[in-house]
């Protein structure tokens, strides 16, 4: 069930909305359809129940996007803890987690990692374009909050949501990553708006971080890939609906 903390009163206008990407407005694609397209970008076509297979321990080993590993090497410890900081620790982690995985694929470690670069390895949610176009029919300011190691603005022109964001605000280019308060208050005085006023909705502790920077917080469970995800609760609290 979703889970509210500090909703807007009747007195407390809402004049921006904070989003987190992964998870609240997109998902990253079937493990399995991820690994049979980045094995044909090396030039490999995989049964479904070899990539099955395959995706189970890639995902075991670490995945963008999915859970957390079930153990980092030494060796990548330091790029895991600065994976949101910095493009290229983003990369060496999640590549050098895949690579973990032994597979006759080759160059498949780097060919699963491209497919987060694009927006055909991603599925926006059901709700995302209509409530975010609600929002901004309704004036009110949207950024999209995220701890990531690469640039998603390419991922919501291709949608054709880009004109429905105001300002993306992401830990590698800010160097502040969730929960702390500061990538909050960052979003907020891009959008000229009051932390007192500013409604954050993502699905995950560190989302729940805004509350200490004074926004109000929305926290919606994941979904599956291109399913609805329970955005339109924002839209109440908002007071669109």
């Amino acid at each position: 069930m979703p889970h509210a903390t500090e909703p807007p009163q009747s007195a407390r206008l809402v004049e921006a909305v904070l989003f987190d990407f992964h998870g609240t407005l997109a998902q990253v694609e079937d493990a399995v359809t991820w690994v049979v397209a980045a094995a044909a970008a090396c030039g490999a076509q995989l049964e479904r129940a070899k990539a099955t297979i395959l995706a189970d321990r890639l995902v075991t080993a670490g995945r963008a996007g999915g859970p957390l590993p079930y153990r980092v090497p030494p060796h990548l410890a330091e790029h895991w803890a600065d994976r949101d900081l910095y493009e290229h620790s983003h990369r060496a982690a999640y590549t050098g987690l895949a690579s973990t995985v032994q597979t006759d694929v080759v160059g498949l470690a780097e060919a699963l990692y491209a497919r987060l670069l694009v927006a055909d390895g991603w599925l926006p949610y059901a709700d995302t374009e209509p409530t975010l176009r609600t929002l901004h029919g309704a004036g009110i300011k949207v950024a999209v909050v995220s701890n990531v190691g690469f640039d998603i603005r390419p991922h919501f022109a291709h949608w054709g949501l880009d004109s429905l964001v105001d300002t993306f605000v992401l830990s590698y280019e800010v160097g502040r990553t969730k929960p702390d308060p500061a990538i909050f208050l960052r979003a907020c005085g891009l959008l000229g708006a009051d932390p007192d006023r500013t409604l954050m909705v993502g699905d995950s502790a560190a989302d729940a971080g805004a509350v200490q920077a004074g926004c109000a917080t929305l926290v919606l469970p994941a979904a599956e890939p291109g399913r609805s995800n329970g955005l339109g609760a924002s839209l109440a609290l908002a007071g669109c609906v």
